[in-house]
């Protein structure tokens, strides 16, 4: 794990969870399978190292000691969700950890998160440390907390069953928005796109509740209305209603840069025909990194 490591029990936890925020949702995402739910693991963990931080006394790994930390959440999320697996191989065999090129590293960096969800807890966890984030053998064995040999079998294995899934035939359906979600979405992002905000306060329950992940919560039409205010102030937006991971969602493209992807989303939560939630990652970016999404 690359970066600036303190020894110190009080160093800034601050400063640190803001610089490894994105890693650790990578992994986060790609351990329980998705850029939204691994956002709301990575909530959960970073929650708990604050929390953590005064008993657990001098840290000389605190990169290490927050991935473990997230590892944990993870699987306890993967816990509630009735989706655990078995943790560690019955077998320890000790084998030498097969070095990947280069073009087979990117290959696995840029595997959906649906693929990695087939690995076992072991597998999944051993291939995204080392082949995602660039992790080192001994650091998955502080995250997982395993023996070497563990490791190098969890590893491998995963390498190995990745090859023969990137070898089936692609079958997943075509997924699209429901009329319903086309429509109440469509109405939404065209008044947002004119800049018509009074029309989208209309549309809007009086204690709706906005998250503007890694950035602030506010509830209440009075003042999630400042947050309608700050968009109208600026320009490197433009909606379109699409799908992530299969949510109905709001894809926000930069219109300076018509032929890249999206920059984040938005995802809102409807009852009674008003929005009443509303998630907006302008302020974390780094969720769309793996997510599967249509226009």
């Amino acid at each position: 794990m690359t970066g600036v490591r303190e020894t110190s029990a009080a160093f800034d936890i601050e400063r640190l969870l803001v610089a490894m925020r994105p890693r650790l949702h990578r992994y986060c995402a790609r351990m329980v399978g998705s850029v939204i739910d691994g956002e709301d693991v990575l909530q959960d963990a970073l929650i708990k190292a604050v929390e953590a931080q005064a008993a657990a006394g001098a840290i000389g790994n605190p990169e290490g000691w927050l991935f473990r930390i997230a590892h944990n959440t993870a699987l306890d999320f993967l816990r509630r969700r009735n989706r655990q697996e078995t943790l560690r191989s019955v077998e320890e065999v000790d084998m030498m950890v097969d070095q990947l090129d280069a073009v087979g590293s990117r290959q696995i960096a840029a595997t959906s998160l649906r693929t990695f969800m087939r690995l076992p807890v072991a597998q999944r966890s051993s291939v995204i440390l080392m082949d995602v984030l660039g992790c080192s053998l001994k650091e998955i064995c502080v995250v997982m907390d395993c023996s070497l040999p563990a490791a190098k079998a969890a590893l491998h294995r995963g390498r190995a069953q990745l090859r023969e899934i990137a070898d089936e035939p692609e079958d997943t359906p075509q997924q699209r928005l429901s009329d319903v979600d086309r429509a109440r979405l469509g109405a939404y992002v065209a008044h947002f796109n004119a800049r018509d905000f009074d029309a989208i306060r209309a549309m809007i329950s009086d204690d709706v509740r906005l998250d503007l992940v890694s950035k602030s919560h506010m509830r209440g039409k009075a003042e999630v209305s400042r947050y309608f205010g700050n968009y109208s102030k600026v320009s490197d937006w433009h909606l379109v209603p699409g799908l992530v991971e299969g949510h109905p969602a709001i894809l926000v493209f930069d219109p300076n840069a018509p032929d890249q992807g999206p920059k984040y989303f938005m995802l809102l939560g409807w009852a009674a025909g008003k929005v009443t939630t509303i998630r907006d990652f302008r302020h974390a970016p780094y969720v769309i990194d793996g997510a599967e999404y249509l226009v």
